[in-house]
């Protein structure tokens, strides 16, 4: 948080946190205040005073599942147990990807996503751009240093991504968890 970024307000946290509660469970996508502010004990006056519109509050609402993202990408790359090389970074990412008790996020993920290519002047601007750039540094950290900077290293890095982002998105369509899994270990097999 910059100096200039007056501190939260607890009442202000709390309601994003069941904001983001809801739109976990029911998306973005068809947002209303009205039906948010009674499902989080709240008045739609409160949310517009806390988050000055109600762009301001999806704006927030990015912000908090990217934070989330950020930690559970942090998460993984500490778990590697030291091992080095973009296959065992990928193999753990989409081991996350997978795991059950994430689908609301990525879900989420997937709209903001979509939402940010086709506003890319709304409250979604630069959110694919900006996740793009987060994923592709956490592959980056599976690669020896002196590579990472390589246009090889940066193309492998994007083989990468596709394959896990398309792995998902299949995974989040279909619920096939065995097939997506043997499909993304198979293809990062072929990297190694």
């Amino acid at each position: 948080m910059s100096r200039s970024e007056p501190t939260p307000s607890p009442r202000r946290q709390e309601l994003l946190e069941a904001a983001y509660a809801y739109a976990l469970r029911s998306g973005l996508g068809e947002l209303s205040l009205r039906p948010l502010a009674e499902e989080i004990h709240s008045s739609p006056r409160v949310l517009l005073y806390l988050f000055g519109s109600k762009e301001g509050l999806i704006r927030a609402l990015l912000a908090r599942a990217r934070a989330d993202e950020l930690a559970h990408m942090r998460q993984v790359a500490e778990s590697r147990d030291g091992a080095d090389g973009l296959q065992p970074i990928a193999r753990e990412l989409w081991r996350w990807l997978s795991d059950e008790g994430h689908r609301g996020l990525l879900t989420l993920w997937v709209e903001s996503y979509a939402r940010s290519l086709i506003e890319p002047e709304g409250p979604w601007a630069g959110f694919a751009r900006d996740t793009v750039g987060d994923w592709l540094a956490l592959l980056a950290s599976g690669q020896p240093a002196a590579l990472r900077d390589t246009e090889a290293a940066l193309t492998q890095r994007t083989l990468v991504l596709a394959v896990l982002r398309g792995a998902m998105l299949d995974l989040l369509a279909t619920g096939e968890t065995v097939r997506t899994t043997a499909a993304v270990h198979h293809q990062l097999a072929a990297l190694g």
